[in-house]
């Protein structure tokens, strides 16, 4: 407010809640007009991959029989378990008891006081 005093605009309650509104208003104009281009856009993509249906000979190389599935499916197993190295999934845990260590040391995370003349 005092910024507007400031430039010479004297605005009162109901300039501020009017320049609001309006402003609130702009907001969801704005929304539901990019909604509604969205959509727009929607139907004509839809429109455009609208192709006709496949005919039965398309349809009939394209698909795949359950062996050539099954091939598949094999050979993606297959290349799968050839990326990582076989280990031994057994997780081994050594405790080593030490009097001190930096990694353990609490003093190393104190603030030394200031030396006071």
């Amino acid at each position: 407010m005092n910024m507007l005093i400031a430039k010479g605009m004297d605005w009162g309650w109901s300039e501020m809640l009017w320049t609001a509104l309006i402003s609130i208003c702009l907001v969801f104009f704005m929304l539901v007009l990019l909604v509604l281009i969205m959509q727009g856009f929607g139907y004509v993509v839809s429109r455009r991959n609208a192709v006709a249906p496949p005919s039965a000979a398309t349809k009939a190389q394209t698909q795949l029989h359950e062996e050539e599935i099954a091939a598949i499916a094999t050979a993606l197993k297959m290349y799968r378990g050839d990326l990582h190295d076989r280990e031994s999934e057994v997780l081994t845990i050594m405790s080593i008891k030490r009097a001190y260590s930096p990694w353990n040391s609490k003093i190393h995370g104190l603030t030394q006081m200031p030396d006071r003349k």
